[in-house]
């Protein structure tokens, strides 16, 4: 394993803090993204009854735009689906259509794009929203239904190949984790028990589930480190474990993310039967929203804390938005939603999903076929975030500072 300077265990929590902020201060479409419980703070402080009582169903409960991309299944087929599922729980659907208003919304402002585009941006989401509804919807888009911001990820995705991730994730394709900024040192606690997680055969299964692999073939941990990464999640559980499989000739290595699931913030229906462990919550949401994923993660508990993991594919791309013209924004919003849509939609039956577009029907706008509700939301929601984020900025620059 590399010896280069890495923060030890007993530094991990104030370098997390301190990392999170610097995000979260980046900009304020980051703000956003990294803030999901600011984000339900604002809907139980809300008139709730304002918002149109949806089907109960699995929802994503922090469905912003980077939580969409290509996403790999075991067959090595693509698909746009939703990446992210740690806040998943069975809710109300309005609430990922709130959260991804918010998202575009600000992706908008982050673009410079005026008021308006943004009033027509939440019009076309709500149209590419109802479209996976339809009695005639399509089970999933063509590459020609696909923004052109789209269409080159997806190509993108389809040409990579595991020296492309390793290179990406771990510095090459040597067999070890290089400790530095991005991986930290493990205690023995933790060193011991992703061995021995490994020596389960449901861990062992979820390595060899994926295409030319042999289903007996032999799975070996060959390093691991601590993982900084992500915003909102900095702070919880977070390994990188580089796996052997097979031996000889045959040997491939495969790079799996444990991660820690937690209490979602999101509300959820209490009459659903819903997984009480948060590990099992996380992957059955996933099995419903986002098929390709949810069939390549497993719930499983390590060092007495429910974790999710999954082996991170070279095909599995975060949908990046730095900046869109007034076009993209629109299509962009339109096609996002229809995706969002479509994973719900799947859930209901034909009835639930008539039923449903008549209460999204209401209180829309003669002049802008966008419901006053969700349009309100979001003006609510910038108006928020953006002095929260104001905020949070002056509280880093002073901390920087001190």
């Amino acid at each position: 394993m590399s010896t280069r300077q890495s923060t030890p265990p007993d530094r991990r929590t104030v370098e997390l803090t301190a990392e999170r902020n610097r995000k979260m201060a980046a900009s304020a479409h980051a703000y956003v993204r990294g803030s999901t419980v600011r984000f339900y703070q604002w809907l139980e402080d809300s008139n709730r009854g304002a918002l149109p009582d949806g089907p109960s169903a699995w929802i994503c409960g922090d469905c912003h735009v980077g939580n969409l991309g290509p996403i790999a299944n075991a067959d090595g087929s693509l698909a746009i689906q939703i990446r992210d599922l740690d806040q998943t729980v069975i809710g109300n659907p309005v609430h990922d259509l709130i959260r991804l208003a918010l998202s575009l919304a600000m992706a908008a402002r982050g673009s410079d794009l005026p008021g308006v585009t943004t009033a027509h941006i939440i019009e076309r989401m709500v149209g590419g929203y109802e479209q996976a509804f339809a009695p005639t919807a399509k089970g999933h888009d063509t590459v020609d239904d696909m923004p052109k911001i789209v269409r080159t990820l997806m190509a993108k995705a389809e040409r990579r190949s595991w020296k492309h991730l390793a290179d990406e994730r771990i510095q090459g394709t040597a067999p070890e984790i290089p400790l530095g900024k991005r991986f930290w040192p493990l205690k023995d606690s933790e060193r011991n028990a992703i061995a021995n997680l490994f020596d389960q055969e449901n861990a062992r299964r979820l390595v060899t589930a994926l295409r030319s692999r042999d289903d007996d073939a032999p799975v070996r941990v060959l390093d691991a480190a601590y993982w900084r990464k992500g915003c909102s999640s900095l702070g919880l559980l977070r390994f990188a474990v580089l796996v052997a499989v097979d031996t000889g000739k045959r040997e491939r290595h495969c790079l799996i993310d444990i991660k820690e699931a937690v209490t979602a913030a999101a509300p959820h229906n209490e009459a659903a039967e819903m997984p009480a462990d948060n590990a099992e919550r996380v992957v059955c949401g996933a099995r419903h929203l986002s098929p390709y994923l949810g069939g390549r993660m497993l719930a499983e508990r390590l060092l007495q804390k429910p974790v999710f993991i999954r082996e991170l594919l070279p095909q599995d791309l975060k949908l990046e938005i730095d900046a869109l013209t007034r076009p993209e924004a629109m299509e962009m919003a339109e096609f996002l939603a229809r995706v969002v849509g479509r994973a719900h939609a799947r859930q209901l039956s034909a009835t639930e999903r008539k039923h449903w577009m008549t209460e999204l029907q209401r209180n829309r706008s003669k002049s802008l076929d966008a419901p006053s509700w969700l349009w309100n939301s979001v003006v609510d929601l910038v108006s928020a975030h953006e002095a929260a984020y104001l905020n949070h900025c002056r509280r880093y620059a002073m901390e920087e500072a001190a």
